[in-house]
């Protein structure tokens, strides 16, 4: 018993750990279009985004739950915490390593397919839970280009509403509005990014028969709110760089439309209880902004290696975790 208690406060540890690095690196694609355009200070746009993802990351637990019982059955898993400890240190891992290159890549295609890897490497393909794992496939398939199209309408919407107006008074207007937007976006971010380690924990919980239901307990809300706002607090430089940037050039009005955008698929995908990747909706906003503001203004190359990126990452997060549960599973 006492073993299986230092393994879940070393998962606890890693899942904050985690939701800390996905602070820095998801949450500056929530507050890249307002640093870009000027429209927050650095600073102001990182306390900005570190409130509102903790008040955000408090207010729900759909996401949470949908993780700890939909890609693999906590309850009947032999080796859970290995494994779960296993899937954390590879997401880690590959978080850090496109962090550090500045590529916007996905925590949650990592998290999900390091606990994929890590669940086969244990106990084989029965292990996976393939209803609740397909649903969640698709929706980290279907909303980027669900986003790229609400991007491209609502930018389109905005073109003919205000093609008469003043273009240097229309872009300060939307500075200050741009202000708003990204609060919801970091709020947005919240809601659904920071759910995904309250979700491992709980599993962790469970396979370490410290709880024996889904339910979120409050200190785990709490401990990964607050772990995602000091993560966010510390910044993503090279990340707010390229998505603010090397995408498209991004002016007040198109950084409106990309947020708007984005907040209504994260708010989507949260209140119906699925975990979507922040960053694939964010960037694939902008990029559908950037093609209904003009085709040739779009860096391409850049959302190449982007989607690259993204194609591999569950893959590559997976095997690395299965490594990584063969390793620990000798030692302990």
């Amino acid at each position: 018993m006492e073993g299986m208690l230092f393994i879940t406060i070393v998962i606890v540890l890693a899942a904050l750990a985690f939701d800390l690095i996905n602070g820095f690196h998801d949450t500056a694609n929530a507050i890249a279009t307002s640093v870009s355009t000027k429209a927050l200070k650095p600073k102001h746009a990182i306390i900005l985004a570190a409130t509102m993802n903790f008040i955000g990351a408090v207010s729900f637990t759909g996401v949470a739950k949908t993780i700890t019982k939909d890609i693999v059955d906590p309850f009947a898993l032999d080796n859970g915490q290995i494994v779960i400890l296993a899937a954390l240190i590879a997401a880690i891992a590959w978080n850090l390593i496109t962090w550090y290159f500045g590529i916007p890549s996905s925590s949650s295609h990592a998290l999900i397919g390091s606990i994929a890897g890590a669940a086969i490497a244990a106990a084989g393909f029965g292990a996976i839970e393939y209803s609740g794992f397909i649903k969640i496939l698709i929706g980290l398939v279907v909303s980027p280009f669900l986003a790229f199209a609400v991007g491209y309408l609502i930018y389109t919407l905005f073109k003919i509403f205000l093609k008469n107006l003043n273009l240097s008074t229309t872009n300060r207007r939307f500075r200050l509005l741009q202000i708003a937007t990204a609060a919801l976006q970091s709020y947005s971010h919240g809601t659904n990014d920071a759910q995904k380690s309250m979700g491992i924990i709980t599993m962790a919980l469970i396979a370490g028969s410290f709880q024996s239901t889904d339910d979120v307990q409050l200190w785990v809300q709490v401990s990964c709110a607050l772990a995602m706002a000091i993560g966010t607090s510390i910044g993503g430089w090279k990340i707010i760089k390229t998505v603010g940037g090397k995408i498209m050039k991004i002016k007040p009005v198109n950084g409106v439309a990309a947020d708007l955008s984005s907040v209504i698929v994260i708010f989507g995908a949260t209140f119906i209880h699925l975990p979507v990747s922040t960053t694939h909706v964010i960037s694939s906003s902008i990029l559908g902004v950037g093609t209904s503001h003009r085709v040739k203004g779009v860096k391409w190359d850049t959302a190449q290696r982007m989607i690259i990126t993204w194609i591999i990452t569950l893959p590559i997060s997976a095997t690395i975790a299965a490594v990584l549960f063969f390793l620990l599973n000798l030692f302990l």
